[in-house]
């Protein structure tokens, strides 16, 4: 048997498995994939389907298919919770106002523009200070998603719903909300960070 057709079995072997789990998983009754097992054998020729009252075996290249047990109900409630982790794991800022530490989602703050010898996260609905450069936190915010577009102000990349090009060579970014922020020319490099693909104009933001 081809290599080809050997992927094409595994493939319908696949599917198979994965509609009889959805199947077991939306009746919720006595189901031939209950304790289900998906194993691998040594042939890295020969490829079997079986299907049995307990078990599903498929006979495939170990090396490209390990040992694998799999309950429709676990695996729904596995990736549930996957889900809650995931949002656990959003990135957060801590910092310190008005006498404790505050949390906040960085998804959540919009830009940070300087205040002095202070910045102010750009937060709804309420801004708050915080005791720190503007350079500072441009390099601690870089590899979340936030991008220099003034020497006073930073941006979330993904607030930002539209760039507007100015006679003077500048840009105007509005951002959720529909405040407003000017991007220098010293900074418009970085806007190209702002989209993973820029289809129309090979100089969009040149």
């Amino acid at each position: 048997m081809s290599a080809r057709e050997i992927q094409d079995e595994k493939a319908i072997a696949r599917e198979m498995f994965v509609q009889q789990a959805a199947h077991a998983n939306a009746d919720g009754s006595a189901s031939p994939l209950r304790g289900a097992t998906i194993c691998s054998t040594k042939s890295r020729r020969d490829y079997t389907l079986e299907s049995t009252a307990d078990e599903f075996c498929e006979a495939a290249d170990t090396s490209l298919l390990p040992v694998v047990r799999v309950d429709a109900a676990n695996l729904t409630r596995v990736l549930r919770q996957l889900e809650v982790i995931a949002k656990r794991q959003a990135p957060r800022i801590a910092f310190k106002a008005r006498g404790s530490i505050r949390l906040l989602n960085l998804a959540d703050i919009l830009a940070v523009q300087a205040e002095g010898n202070y910045v102010s996260l750009q937060h709804r609905p309420n801004p708050y200070l915080v005791h720190e450069s503007l350079s500072s936190m441009a390099e601690k915010l870089k590899p979340y998603g936030f991008i220099r577009i003034h020497r006073s102000v930073v941006v979330n990349i993904s607030a930002v719903e539209e760039i507007q090009p100015l006679p003077t060579g500048e840009y105007r970014l509005r951002v959720k909300g529909g405040k407003e922020y000017l991007v220098t020319r010293t900074y418009k490099h970085n806007l190209r960070d702002l989209a993973q693909l820029w289809v129309g104009s090979e100089r969009l933001c040149g």
